[in-house]
C-alpha cells in the first residue's frame, strides 16, 4: 500500500511507520504517537486543498509544494511557478529577519511565520536557536507582552476569564486539538520582572510552548497555551484603549480560588490524569499556594520556582569543577526571597542533603536570603511570609546587601530580585576579596533588570568571577582574555523535563526528578566549555541535551513508581529521541 489521499485524508503507508521501544508508533515525518495512550493506532490527517491549504499553518509549505503536489491539491496558479526547498526558505527568512533593527519587529515576524507555516517556524528556531531564542523568549517576549494589545493578530491559545466561570469545561472543548499533553498557564500578574500585565501575559505561555516543541520535541498539536484573566491592577493597561483583557481590578480571595479550582478540575476531566500543567508567572502568594494545593492531585510544575531552581543548581554543580569542593563546602547568599530565590535555595538544600545524608533542616543553614527589608533572620520570623520562614536563621539584623555580604562571606552570590544594578561595585569587590573565584549569578530578567552585567562581574573581580545570568550577555574581553558568560536559562531544563514526564506517562511530580534533571544538564558541560569559563553547554546542542534530561527524568519516574507507560523502554535516550517532533516537511502525495 502506498501513501496517498483517501477521501481527502492523507494516509501513510505501512512503510512510513516503525514501532519504537516501549510501544508506540513513529512516522518518518515526525508526527509521533509514541507518547500517546494507544500502542499502535494508524493516524490520519485531514488535508484541505487549494486556497484553504495555503492558509493552514499546520500543512502549508509555501513555495515548497512540488509540481505534482500542486496538481494533486488544486494549487496551480495559486503560487508563483518557482519551487523552493525548505532550506532555501529558511535561508531567505533568516536574511529577512536580520534586516530588522528593532528586536520587537523580529518577534512579530516570527509570530507571523508561526501562524503561516508552522514547520518552517520550528525549523528556523531549531537551526538558529542561539540567535532566535532571545527573540521568541526572554528578553524580547517581555516587550511583546507589554505591547501585546497593539501587536495582537490572532489568538494562539485559550483566554479564560471570569466571564467563563461555570463554563470552563465547555471552553476547553472549543480548542480544536483533543490530544493535549502539556498546558502552560499564566494569570499575567508577575510577567518576568515587568509586573502585572494582565491578559497580555499570553506571550509567555505561547513562547514557552514554542520552546517545548523546538527544544524538547513535544508536538505543537499537543501543546496548549492558556491565560486566566481575572483582571489587572495595572492602571496604564486599564486606561489603554488597545488593552485586550477584562477592564477591572484583579479578583482575589475566594473568587480567584474558585475560578482556578474549576479550571484545574476541568483540565483533568477533559485531558486526563497525565496532562502536564505548567504554572508560569503567577505572583508569589498564588504561585506557592497553587503548587502546594494541586501537587498531590495533578501533574503540576512551576517553572519560576522549580525550573529556575533546577537550571541554577545545574550551573552550581558544574561550577564546582572550576571552584573546587562540594556543594556542602560552600555558602550561599541570595538577593531576592520570592518564587525563584526560595525555590533555588530549597533545591540546593535538598541536593546537599541527598549527597551528605544531613537533614534538609540543617543544610538550609548554609543558605541566606536578603529581601527588601534586609537579611532574613529569626528575629523577623513572625512577620515573614510562610515560604521565607525556613530561611530565617540566627543572626543580628542586617539592612543592606553589602553589609550582608561582609557578614556572611558567601562563596556564591545569587540575584533573583527583579531589580537591576543591585550587585554594585562594592558588593562584587567584597565577594572577590574573600573568594579566589567568586560565583556570581545575576538571574533577573529581562536584561535591563539583571543585578549586574557580565562586563561588570568580570571587571570588578579582575576576571576571576564564575558568572551566569538569566538573559544573554555578549562575551567580554578583559586583559586580553575572552570570557563567555553562562546563561542560566530555564530553556535548558523545562522542555526536556516535560518530555521526560510525558514519554513515561508520569502522573505526579517529585523533587527528585528536578535533581535528576540538574545533574543530567551538568554532565553535558565539556572540558572545552570549562576552558572558556562556561558552566552550561552551548544551546546549539539543546535537542540532544533535552533528550538526555528527558531520559534521566523518566528513569527517576520509573524508579519512584510514578510512571504509567509500561513496560519501561530499554534505552530511554533513544526512546526520547524517537518521541521528538521533526519540522521537516511532509510529502503530500
Amino acid at each position: 500500500m502506498e501513501s496517498g489521499l483517501t477521501n481527502g485524508v492523507l494516509v501513510p503507508s505501512a512503510d512510513d511507520k516503525s514501532v519504537v521501544g516501549g510501544g508506540g508508533v513513529k512516522d518518518v515525518y515526525g508526527e509521533d504517537s509514541a507518547t500517546e495512550d494507544q500502542l499502535v493506532t494508524p493516524w490520519t490527517v485531514s488535508v484541505a486543498s487549494g486556497y484553504t491549504l495555503l492558509r493552514d499553518p499546520r500543512h502549508n509549505k509555501g513555495l515548497s509544494f512540488t509540481e505534482k503536489e500542486r496538481d494533486a491539491h488544486y494549487l496551480r496558479g495559486l503560487l508563483p511557478p518557482s519551487v523552493s526547498c525548505q532550506d532555501l526558505q529558511e535561508k531567505k527568512l533568516m536574511h529577512n529577519l536580520r534586516q530588522y533593527e528593532v528586536p520587537l519587529q523580529r518577534y512579530i515576524a516570527m509570530m507571523d511565520l508561526q501562524e503561516r507555516n508552522e514547520r518552517l517556524f520550528y525549523k528556523l528556531l531549531i537551526d538558529n536557536v542561539e540567535e532566535l531564542l532571545p527573540v521568541v523568549y526572554t528578553p524580547v517576549v517581555g516587550e511583546a507582552c507589554q505591547k501585546y494589545g497593539s501587536i495582537f493578530r490572532r489568538p494562539q491559545g485559550l483566554f479564560i476569564s471570569l466571564k467563563e466561570k461555570g463554563k470552563i469545561l465547555e471552553v476547553l472543548k472549543n480548542w480544536p486539538e483533543k490530544n493535549i499533553q502539556v498546558i502552560v498557564v499564566t494569570d499575567g500578574e508577575r510577567i518576568l520582572g515587568l509586573g502585572d500585565l494582565g491578559c497580555q501575559g499570553m506571550g509567555i505561555p505561547v513562547g514557552k510552548l514554542s520552546l517545548y516543541t523546538a527544544l524538547g520535541g513535544v508536538r505543537p498539536s499537543a501543546c496548549l497555551p492558556i491565560t486566566i484573566d481575572v483582571g489587572t491592577n495595572n492602571e496604564k493597561l486599564l486606561n489603554d484603549e488597545f488593552y485586550i483583557g477584562l477592564r477591572q481590578k484583579r479578583a482575589t480571595g475566594q473568587e480567584y480560588a474558585e475560578l482556578l479550582h474549576e479550571f484545574m478540575c476541568a483540565v483533568k476531566q477533559n485531558y486526563g490524569e497525565k496532562i502536564l500543567i505548567q504554572f508560569e508567572d503567577f505572583a508569589n502568594h498564588n504561585a506557592f499556594e497553587l503548587l502546594a494545593k494541586y501537587r498531590t492531585t495533578h501533574l503540576v510544575f512551576n517553572d519560576d520556582i522549580q525550573g529556575t531552581a533546577s537550571v541554577v543548581l545545574s550551573g552550581l554543580i558544574a561550577a564546582l569543577k572550576l571552584v573546587g569542593g562540594t556543594l556542602a563546602d560552600h555558602s550561599f547568599l541570595f538577593l531576592g526571597a520570592g518564587e525563584a530565590g526560595t525555590g533555588i535555595a530549597e533545591l540546593i538544600a535538598l541536593e546537599i542533603s541527598k549527597k551528605t545524608n544531613i537533614p534538609v533542616e540543617e543544610t538550609r543553614k548554609k543558605i541566606w536570603l536578603v529581601d527588601s527589608k534586609g537579611l532574613v533572620v529569626s528575629s523577623r520570623k513572625e512577620s515573614l511570609q510562610h515560604f521565607k520562614q525556613p530561611w530565617a536563621h540566627e543572626h543580628e539584623p542586617v539592612k543592606e546587601l553589602f553589609d550582608a555580604v561582609k557578614a556572611i562571606k558567601p562563596s556564591v552570590l545569587i540575584g533573583t530580585s527583579g531589580v537591576g544594578k543591585t550587585f554594585t561595585k562594592d558588593v562584587v569587590e567584597a565577594m572577590a576579596s574573600f573568594n579566589e573565584k567568586p560565583v556570581i549569578f545575576a538571574l533577573s530578567n529581562p536584561t535591563s533588570q539583571a543585578e549586574c552585567t557580565a562586563e561588570q562581574a568580570y571587571t570588578w573581580t579582575q576576571g576571576r568571577a564564575i558568572f551566569a545570568s538569566g538573559s544573554p550577555f555578549d562575551p567580554v574581553e578583559y586583559n586580553g582574555k575572552v570570557f563567555v558568560p553562562g546563561q542560566a536559562n530555564n530553556a535548558y531544563i523545562f522542555p526536556g523535563f516535560g518530555l521526560g514526564l510525558i514519554m513515561s506517562g508520569t502522573i505526579r511530580m517529585h523533587d527528585d526528578m528536578l535533581l535528576a534533571a540538574s545533574e543530567a544538564l551538568a554532565c553535558q558541560v565539556t572540558e572545552e566549555n570549562y576552558a572558556k569559563g562556561l558552566i552550561y553547554p552551548p544551546l546549539t546542542n539543546i535537542r540532544d541535551i533535552s533528550a538526555r534530561i528527558a531520559a534521566k527524568v523518566a528513569a527517576k519516574s520509573y524508579e519512584l513508581g510514578l510512571a504509567s507507560r509500561l513496560p519501561r523502554p530499554r534505552d530511554l535516550v533513544k526512546f526520547a529521541e524517537s518521541c521528538m517532533y521533526s519540522p521537516v516537511y511532509r510529502n503530500y502525495l
